[in-house]
């Protein structure tokens, strides 16, 4: 089970996540989010993350121009669209060497036919809550929906997601779960985790194998 850990901004909160050893680190470039990362992320910072790290961009209807200057600027693996993007939109990103995630807003009236289209584009999908924001609303959707999800495409779920909800994710382990995704729920503030919250749900995702002394 991969853990992303997604809204980060601060340098020393970076590097205290970083000690975590996520599978992937969300930057957010969206300007209208409480955890935008504005002017202040540190480029040389990103650029010096261990390979295992992928840092994740997490754009909403942004241009082309915009998502390819901060790839390059942060060097990201991942570009995720959280918009209202086009699947045209994915692709001609992706025939530009980009990676994506593509972002779903899920409730229960969902049309899950609808991103059919997508596959072909996109590396994974991501299904999050339907709320008033984008994204970070900070509750869950009912998980169950994802049974009428034909199981294509590897996905993260996400939306409210703490340690009181890791059981809940046993509706749908039978799917392609590729991973969780947590930010609201294991916040300080906007943009500040706490590190000992995400610690717990590391922990209890993916277990550390005690090493068998010979004797």
């Amino acid at each position: 089970m991969k853990v992303k850990v997604c809204g980060m901004r601060d340098s020393d909160n970076i590097r205290d996540l970083l000690a975590l050893a996520p599978d992937f680190m969300g930057f957010i470039f969206y300007d209208k989010s409480l955890r935008f990362v504005g002017e202040d992320l540190d480029s040389d910072l990103l650029k010096s993350f261990p390979r295992s790290v992928k840092k994740v961009g997490v754009f909403v209807n942004a241009s082309p121009d915009y998502i390819l200057r901060s790839v390059k600027k942060y060097d990201l693996q991942y570009v995720q669209l959280h918009g209202n993007e086009t699947p045209e939109f994915c692709r001609n990103l992706r025939n530009r060497g980009i990676s994506i995630i593509k972002a779903f807003a899920v409730d229960e009236s969902f049309n899950f036919s609808m991103i059919n289209n997508f596959k072909p584009s996109c590396d994974f999908f991501l299904f999050d809550a339907k709320g008033e924001q984008y994204g970070g609303n900070g509750f869950s959707f009912d998980w169950s929906l994802m049974n009428r999800y034909d199981n294509e495409k590897p996905f993260f779920i996400s939306g409210g997601i703490d340690t009181n909800s890791l059981d809940s994710l046993a509706k749908i382990k039978h799917l392609k779960l590729y991973g969780v995704d947590v930010n609201s729920r294991v916040e300080m503030s906007p943009g500040l985790k706490d590190i000992e919250l995400v610690k717990a749900i590391i922990t209890r995702l993916k277990p550390i194998e005690e090493e068998e002394t010979v004797a």
